[in-house]
């Protein structure tokens, strides 16, 4: 039975076990609670949805010593396209021109799960708590004490800190009685993959359309994944098409620079919202990725943006392991905090920003997103700093976020 830990970790996914893989061989205990199996077959965060890795997350992956484990089924963006439907705008951003192997990478949930649970398996300093349940807990001066329900039996766990990655609907959030900060887009994402009858030669493609944006992304096998934002009124008329009729509407939205669009997949409809917890920090309590913040998915910076997240958290907590420092110092928590609250502000204004200008139909203004579009292909230093931003280079970067190990 476990009964003190250094970090006690609340959600295995992809952010959870990301932390739990970065902060491993560097003096801390570590636990990680999870409701789930810690298994890719059966963990919902580790099914068969597309992941848009940056630039700066195959860095992070790769100090941590996970990319290796994906490298081989990892599909390489070359070229970012990004256009107004119907409109003369557009740009496009080139991996040569930012002097990278590539934009970034588009892997599968199950994937990157796969490599990092089969290390985490492994590892001597970690224990997987799963499938189990946190009940409730108590901050004290001195740590955390939680009360966890596992095969029907209760354990209680003392740890110095406790770290909330249990996502959107955060139990530890709701517990804390920490308010959200949240605005709803009145859209709704539709994902799924398909196939196209042309090579996608590695391009991602962003087309802006009058219901909100349009990304598709290379995938292996000359597949695409599919993330088409559509107004609220208009998604059960979608999901209720058959296969051929939404692919038909599909085409007429994006066109046939992919030639025929054919073989959909299963489709999967997520509700958009911003959202940003008012505290991400507590003595003893740190929030990271969707427990504190959900962004609009134009561009695909949300799990990239909860990477890195875990990258400025575990490079401070190493840190402190070497200098004796309590993990659960509030000074320290709150240094975490104020270093990503910064990235998290910038990345919110710029992808909310996006959502709603490409979504006006306004003449005027569309005509001046249209030549920003063109002035931006003619303008090498602000097309670097827009390619810089995608990739996750911009502002204060981690150890881990330049590629180095901890």
């Amino acid at each position: 039975m476990i009964d003190r830990l250094d970090i006690l970790i609340v959600g295995g996914g992809m952010v959870g076990a990301s932390l739990a893989h970065a902060l491993s061989g560097h003096g801390y205990e570590i636990g990680v609670i999870e409701a789930w199996p810690l298994s890719s077959t059966s963990q919902p965060s580790y099914d068969d949805r597309v992941i848009a890795l940056s630039w700066g997350s195959r860095l992070i992956l790769q100090a941590m010593g996970v990319w290796q484990g994906i490298e081989a089924v990892a599909q390489p963006i070359l070229d970012i396209h990004i256009s107004d439907r119907g409109h003369f705008g557009f740009t496009r951003l080139n991996h040569r021109q930012e002097g990278v192997d590539a934009l970034g990478y588009v892997v599968t949930a199950r994937s990157l799960g796969n490599a990092l649970l089969s290390e985490l398996d492994r590892r001597q300093d970690v224990q997987l708590i799963c499938p189990a349940q946190l009940k409730s807990f108590a901050v004290s001066g001195n740590g955390v004490e939680a009360r966890v329900e596992q095969d029907g039996r209760e354990q209680r766990i003392n740890t110095r800190l406790l770290v909330a990655a249990d996502g959107g609907d955060s139990l530890v959030r709701r517990f804390l009685s920490i308010p959200l900060k949240e605005k709803s887009y009145g859209q709704t994402a539709i994902i799924a993959n398909l196939g196209c009858d042309r090579a996608h030669r590695s391009v991602a493609y962003e087309r802006f359309t009058d219901t909100g944006p349009l990304a598709l992304l290379p995938m292996t096998d000359d597949r695409l994944s599919m993330v088409w934002t559509a107004e609220d009124h208009q998604v059960a008329e979608l999901m209720g098409l058959s296969d051929q009729a939404f692919l038909d509407r599909l085409q007429d939205r994006f066109g046939y620079r992919l030639g025929r669009l054919e073989r959909l997949g299963k489709r999967v409809a997520y509700p958009l919202r911003l959202r940003q917890a008012e505290e991400q920090v507590r003595s003893r309590i740190a929030l990271i990725g969707n427990a504190a913040h959900a962004i609009h998915p134009v561009t695909g910076q949300g799990f990239n943006l909860g990477l890195r997240d875990v990258a400025g958290l575990a490079d401070l907590l190493v840190e402190a392991a070497k200098h004796g420092q309590d993990p659960g110092d509030l000074e320290l928590l709150n240094e975490y905090r104020q270093w990503r609250e910064r990235d998290q502000n910038r990345v919110a204004a710029i992808t909310d920003s996006l959502a709603r200008l490409f979504a006006n139909p306004f003449g005027p203004l569309r005509l001046m997103r249209n030549l920003g579009l063109v002035g931006l292909d003619l303008m090498p230093g602000l097309k670097h700093q827009v390619a810089r931003q995608f990739m996750g280079l911009n502002g204060r970067l981690s150890k881990l976020g330049r590629g180095v190990s901890l």
